[in-house]
């Protein structure tokens, strides 16, 4: 009876064995993409992330472009009856009308004539791409309008459509301009470039998603890192369940002082315990990363979208409440059935005038915020706070993009970011997103050591990715020379 227990429990030893073999050959490709295209990402946010002078523009105030025609009459003179939206910007020496038509075409008119300007979009790109590069010289290679993402321009910059800028210089620099909030989306050289394409193809394997598109490519990463986590645990287990093997293994050897051929074997075991915390860290944030993934694939609702009609604006935007020389831009906004001028100022406050009385709308941001808050939401909603957010927070990263928004919150924690200055909903923050958020940027981007600095967070990343290579080598060539 006992000899048939030993037997049974001698069985199961080695199927654990042989499923912990099975499932580390199967991972192992896998883990070999995954680690060297991680080890890029250091490189490609931080050491070899390309110089840019200017990161952000330095708008001037409304007393400094001194326009001389306001919105309505340049509208009358060029026969405009509706818009989306204006903005005032100065560019080549002169001060410039920037109209979003209602085919949601930006075309822009002198605001000292009201002329139509041909191609001035395109020229007002350029020049900012000339002012982000503090670079007057450089020919442009080329340049369009960019209305999608790609590998080189990816989702987590957010801002579309871009002008791409690519100035013919050594470096091959590229800058990605929105020029409706004259901003920079990214820009990106050859070396940037490269570590790009080596990321998005070995980590996130846009290569599948371009093949079979997007649930398909998670539903595999997940099945991919399930089949890790479950190596792992076998791993672990046959440590656990041989370990007076082994050690008996080894006394025998240094008793006859032979060689010790299965040196590698031990390698593996001994580094694979060490570093299975580690393991542990990536292979769940990545696989409860792709979960949420998965869970979210659903269609977003469209971007609010708003129009006007000239006879809405009975008031001019020259003749408003608040001192030209506090004014550094000035746009329009349409809800709760009012039109209103939204005027951005030098105290980076966002006030709202109403373009048929010319009062100032008390709280308008907030008020702003909520109307486009429950058109995201997709339902009128008890809103239980509202709060203006001017810097990037734990839960509002700057994986985001978007300054200044404002935070929305309903019940249950269920926070809304709205980036008021474009209506666009910047982040949506809840339940079960919030947890995933924290997991894979403590967990897998290591800011667990953002204490230590980001060239020190960003060594021990690499060193344990690093590590986790070396282990499913070293489990590989043991497996080798067991053949």
């Amino acid at each position: 009876m006992m000899e048939k227990s030993a037997n049974t429990k001698q069985a199961a030893r080695q199927n654990f064995y042989k499923w912990h073999r099975i499932l580390g050959l199967t991972a192992l490709v896998p883990i070999i993409c995954w680690t060297i295209s991680g080890l890029s990402h250091p490189f490609m946010s931080n050491w070899f992330r390309p110089f840019i002078p200017q990161e952000t523009y330095e708008a001037s105030t409304q007393s400094e472009l001194k326009p001389r025609l306001t919105l309505p009459q340049v509208m009358d003179q060029n026969h405009i009856t509706q818009l989306r939206n204006f903005g005032l910007v100065s560019f080549n020496h002169r001060a410039c009308y920037q109209l979003l038509t209602a085919d949601s075409v930006y075309n822009y008119y002198d605001a000292a004539t009201g002329q139509f300007i041909p191609n001035a979009d395109r020229d007002y790109a350029t020049f900012l791409a000339r002012y982000f590069t503090q670079d007057s010289t450089s020919a442009i290679k080329s340049i369009y309008l960019q209305k999608t993402f790609d590998g080189q321009y990816q989702p987590i910059n957010h801002l579309l459509p871009v002008w791409k800028v690519s100035l013919n210089r050594p470096d091959g620099m590229d800058i990605y301009v929105e020029t409706g909030q004259s901003r920079m989306g990214t820009f990106n050289n050859y070396t940037r470039k490269t570590l790009l394409w080596v990321f998005e193809q070995f980590h996130t394997w846009d290569f599948l998603a371009a093949l079979a598109g997007d649930q398909v490519r998670n539903t595999v990463l997940i099945i991919l890192v399930s089949i890790m986590f479950l190596s792992l645990l076998t791993g672990l287990t046959v440590y656990g369940l041989f370990w007076s093997r082994f050690k008996e293994i080894t006394q025998k050897r240094e008793a006859k002082g032979a060689a010790d051929k299965r040196f590698i074997h031990r390698y593996h075991r001994q580094l694979g315990l060490s570093v299975s915390f580690l393991m542990l860290l990536f292979f769940v944030s990545a696989g409860f990363h792709l979960a949420v993934k998965l869970h979210n694939n659903q269609a977003e609702k469209p971007p609010f979208a708003q129009l006007i009609n000239r006879d809405e604006l009975k008031m001019d935007n020259l003749h408003l409440p608040i001192a030209d020389s506090l004014v550094i831009k000035q746009a329009l906004a349409k809800f709760n059935n009012h039109v209103y001028y939204q005027l951005l100022t030098t105290k980076k406050e966002i006030i709202y005038v109403d373009a048929v009385n010319n009062r100032v709308l008390t709280n308008g941001d907030a008020l702003y915020a909520g109307y486009l808050a429950n058109y995201y939401r997709g339902q009128v909603a008890t809103q239980t706070a509202i709060n203006p957010i001017r810097q990037f927070t734990e839960e509002y990263g700057f994986i985001n993009k978007r300054l200044p928004v404002e935070q929305v919150s309903y019940p249950g924690n269920d926070n809304w970011y709205i980036e008021t200055s474009t209506a666009k909903l910047a982040a949506h923050v809840a339940g079960i997103d919030r947890l995933e958020g924290f997991s894979f940027i403590f967990l897998h981007k290591f800011f667990w050591m953002t204490w230590a600095g980001k060239d020190i967070r960003d060594i021990v990343s690499i060193l344990s990715a690093l590590s986790v290579l070396v282990v499913a080598l070293l489990g590989f060539t043991a497996f080798l020379k067991n053949k």
